[in-house]
């Protein structure tokens, strides 16, 4: 029987030297967590550019269709990168298709609980928040979506970044294209567009951008977020 106070104890098929175990290197050293090492040329991602405006009248938020390997061949011409995840919100997929997939999932599931067991909506400060601390603890993988939705106080739109910062703004663009549908979106911004106005808006801003970036293109998925709900249209091109 092992004495505790004797020392460590060793197993006979381990090596050791001079009373320390050898580290093995198929083992996380201590103090370390496992570096989930992968082949990111064979993730799919959506590369994306991807569009949030408030309105008035609601919230538009806008992408495009096309996921890529690497960000070189194309795998995918019609990938859904918006999703409704509460009565009046919505929110994009940008990064790896898992991650941003699983993310939704995950947020998706949370606003359910918390609304059977509240008996209400959540309010988008406390969904934006939520949102916010599941990209910054959860393994989702440099995800930085956009979500927009409608509550009590009126319109939102915010952008989520890898780190969980959320900030919200009247508009905003995040993906590989968004250098491009900025310029083209702040050039045709107005503070008093209709939500027909800022879809045909974030439609020309997406189309300009998928003429430079090569993680986006394939037409549009368009969500239109009002105190009705949440309504999803996609577009074989960039024609509303």
């Amino acid at each position: 029987m092992h004495d505790p106070h004797s020392g460590p104890e060793f197993s006979q098929d381990r090596p050791h030297t001079g009373g320390r175990q050898l580290d093995s290197p198929y083992e996380p050293q201590l103090g370390s967590l496992p570096s989930g090492d992968r082949d990111e040329e064979t993730v799919n991602k959506t590369g994306t550019t991807t569009i949030g405006i408030a309105t008035e009248d609601g919230v538009v938020v806008a992408t495009d269709r096309r996921a890529s390997l690497g960000g070189r061949f194309v795998s995918n011409k019609n990938v859904q990168k918006v999703e409704q995840i509460h009565p009046t919100a919505a929110l994009t997929l940008v990064g790896s298709v898992g991650g941003a997939q699983s993310f939704i999932r995950t947020l998706r599931a949370e606003v359910n609980l918390y609304e059977a067991r509240r008996d209400r909506d959540m309010s988008m400060q406390a969904l934006s928040t939520l949102a916010g601390n599941f990209a910054r603890g959860g393994p989702f993988l440099a995800i930085n979506p956009i979500l927009g939705g409608i509550d009590e106080a009126g319109s939102h739109v915010y952008s989520i970044d890898p780190a969980g910062g959320v900030m919200e703004d009247d508009y905003t663009v995040t993906g590989s294209g968004l250098t491009v549908a900025y310029g083209t979106l702040e050039d045709r911004y107005e503070p008093d567009m209709s939500i027909e106005q800022a879809t045909e808006v974030a439609a020309v801003s997406i189309e300009a951008a998928a003429e430079r970036d090569t993680g986006s293109g394939n037409g549009l998925c368009v969500a239109e977020v009002t105190a009705e709900g949440v309504d999803i249209t996609t577009y074989d091109d960039y024609d509303i």
